[in-house]
């Protein structure tokens, strides 16, 4: 049985999901890697029923306007940062890391490390 790319990622994520859960005292963070950029938001799954964002940063965000010449590792590593420095900012201390799908290596990781030397505890 073939499978394309875009199926076993959605696979993937979905084993991801089983065991990574947003918990009232830590919600989730949550990666989605495009070509260009990346994207990353804490949510929270258990207060209000569905899923609601409390805090998001991206490669394109305001704070990182000036920083577009950079690598793409380079980049995910100030957007960990800055989503760590704005969870902190909104009293979130621990978050569980989502991957989404996606393996934990290059830009994924360097988002982890970001947010952990932002002081987020994944």
């Amino acid at each position: 049985m073939a499978f394309n790319r875009q199926e076993v990622k959605k696979r993937r994520h979905e084993r991801v999901r089983k065991k990574v859960r947003g918990l009232v005292d830590r919600p989730r963070l949550v990666v989605h890697r495009s070509l260009k950029h990346i994207y990353t938001q804490i949510v929270d799954d258990v207060t209000t029923g569905s899923s609601r964002t409390l805090v998001s940063a991206c490669s394109l965000s305001p704070e990182l306007r000036g920083k577009g010449h950079m690598a793409k590792k380079a980049m995910a590593y100030e957007v960990g940062k800055l989503i760590a420095e704005k969870a902190k900012a909104a009293g979130i201390e621990k978050v569980s890391f989502d991957r989404g799908g996606l393996l934990y290596h290059g830009r994924v990781a360097e988002v982890a490390r970001g947010a952990r030397e932002g002081g987020l505890s994944l």
